[in-house]
């Protein structure tokens, strides 16, 4: 089943949170974020069992207009890692949602995904980034 967009909370560096009901987050980047970026060349993840803070550098993605860092929307750790992600990026232009995840978090403290903005309010930051 396709994951529903408007049921995600994001964060303003673009990364998209789907908390699950066991406290395991799934993370990723947005369509909007990889849209801009454009031509992704290249994609760097954390290990499992990273312990990670709200703002903590968790990856990189390179494309031939940038390098940007990923944070973590979360604090927890790293429970799995998308593997077949780097070496597949176009998958993550054409599916952000479903092939596009990165990181599962398991959480210690779900509460913080309310700091992050809903579905609405990151289509408005989008819209006025241009």
């Amino acid at each position: 089943m396709a994951r529903d967009t408007s049921k995600l909370r994001y964060a303003e560096t673009h990364e998209w949170v789907d908390a699950g009901d066991d406290g395991v987050a799934t993370i990723g980047i947005s369509a909007f974020a990889i849209e801009q970026l454009n031509d992704l060349v290249y994609m760097d993840l954390p290990e499992v069992g990273k312990d990670v803070a709200v703002g903590d550098e968790i990856g990189e993605v390179e494309s031939v207009k940038a390098v940007s860092p990923l944070y973590s929307p979360v604090s927890g750790q790293v429970v799995e890692v998308h593997t077949e992600l780097p070496d597949n990026l176009d998958n993550l232009k054409e599916d952000p949602y479903e092939f596009g995840w990165i990181i599962k978090i398991k959480m210690t403290d779900a509460s913080e995904v309310e700091n992050l903005m809903d579905h609405a309010a990151y289509e408005k930051q989008c819209s006025e980034a241009g």
